[in-house]
């Protein structure tokens, strides 16, 4: 009877406290909306198992957590502490974008820099919140709505924060069609949202190999902590247009991508762990995460309709709101907004320009705030 009651007292139901509880209900919700709801599944699916398995209570060492050194679990978390499997996300990520609308409207880059301006807001309204320079710069990056960039940022700058940040960063990714579509409908008119694209040009196959390598040389020279994001994606961009290389670029946006989004959100997710996440920082990442993201919607549609003034042909500022990294959540969500309004009105091509400078806007913003934060 000692030895079961010994037992009973070793499980998890035995260890368990209402921390624990409530973590492992946000892991079955983010489960519940990647499959009933269908909510960026690649994502929160990852995540919300992780977050079940996280969860689970255990006696310390025995080397079974993902904080205890030479656990499993701890060894494939290092990918994220590294900012190694992000690094592999940019690099399939890279194989799968088609510059050819940013390139045949290069001036659809400028929305994609106006959508960082969230980070910055909330840079500032973080520190204004008493967090520490470091932690504030890794939750402003939150509002790129890039959630490799937000996880590679803090680890390092606020390893610590990796879990609360990058739940907060793959949540409002998920939430996209939720959060995006009432700013977008407050902040233009219905002539606004009818204005139709024109059909842009076809960038020639030399222009479309020679980006890559000048993407590399301009935006790395300009912030070289962004090399261990934008390298890997130019390079996965350049194996894709060379039409050498089919093999290794098929790879790269297929099995690699894939297998490093599963690390990724499965170890995300198993960070949660209700005693180190349920902390008073973690509800106001929480809240300057979703500050962020309004914010970065907000002003890529603010500067598109600045842009309109001075512009003889006229861009639809819906697509302001693609300038953010959320690829190709937002883009796809601009498209259904113009298509509510005008089944004829495809802006997808246009605003996945504006939705893959948005990548390398955040992936910049991300290099310029760790190489500040390091001095």
């Amino acid at each position: 009877m000692d030895l079961l009651l010994q037992f009973l007292s070793n499980t998890g139901y035995a260890l368990a406290d209402m921390r624990h509880v409530i973590m492992i209900l946000v892991g079955l919700a983010f489960i519940y909306l990647s499959i009933a709801k269908k909510y960026e599944p690649l994502l929160l699916l990852p995540i919300g198992c992780g977050i079940l398995v996280g969860n689970i209570p255990f006696f310390q060492g025995f080397g079974l957590g993902i904080y205890e050194d030479n656990s499993v679990l701890h060894y494939l978390y290092f990918g994220v502490t590294s900012g190694l499997y992000p690094s592999i996300v940019f690099l399939g990520l890279g194989a799968m974008t088609d510059f050819s609308s940013l390139l045949a409207r290069p001036k659809l880059m400028l929305l994609g820099a106006a959508a960082q301006m969230g980070i910055f807001f909330t840079l500032l309204s973080a520190l204004a919140l008493g967090f520490l320079p470091k932690e504030a710069s890794s939750i402003a990056i939150i509002g790129g709505a890039d959630g490799p960039t937000s996880i590679f940022l803090t680890a390092k700058l606020a390893p610590h924060l990796i879990g609360p940040i990058a739940i907060a960063a793959y949540s409002y990714m998920a939430l996209i069609p939720i959060i995006q579509p009432p700013i977008m409908k407050l902040l233009t008119s219905r002539e606004e949202r009818l204005i139709k694209m024109s059909e842009p040009r076809k960038p020639s196959q030399t222009e479309l190999r020679l980006f890559p390598p000048l993407g590399i040389l301009l935006c790395c020279f300009l912030a070289p902590a962004s090399i261990p994001l934008l390298g890997p994606f130019f390079f996965g961009n350049l194996m894709k247009e060379s039409g050498v290389v089919d093999r290794l670029a098929n790879t790269a946006r297929n099995a690699i991508i894939d297998t490093a989004t599963i690390f990724l959100g499965f170890t995300v997710g198993a960070s949660t762990q209700g005693d180190v996440f349920l902390t008073a920082k973690s509800v106001g990442i929480f809240i300057l995460g979703a500050v962020a993201f309004s914010i970065a919607t907000a002003s890529g549609i603010i500067f598109a309709k600045i842009m309109n003034i001075f512009l003889k042909e006229k861009i639809n500022p819906l697509l302001g709101a693609s300038g953010v990294s959320a690829v190709p959540g937002s883009a796809r969500e601009v498209h259904l907004m113009g298509l509510k309004e005008d089944p004829s009105n495809f802006l997808l091509m246009h605003a996945m320009a504006c939705n893959s400078s948005g990548v390398i806007g955040s992936a910049i913003a991300a290099g310029v705030l760790w190489s500040f934060m390091m001095q």
